[in-house]
């Protein structure tokens, strides 16, 4: 059996605990998670 994990979820999960325990990188980790998303959308990687 193998489990196989994606990235986004791994980094919603990052992300989450983050910001339970720093509330106040809540907009650094939106802002950085957009312009990622944003570049890869431009580039299709």
């Amino acid at each position: 059996m193998t489990m196989t994990f994606g990235l986004t979820p791994l980094i919603s999960l990052i992300a989450g605990i983050l910001i339970l325990i720093f509330p106040r990188l809540l907009n650094y980790i939106v802002a950085v998670y957009l312009i990622i998303v944003g570049i890869v959308g431009l580039f299709n990687l």
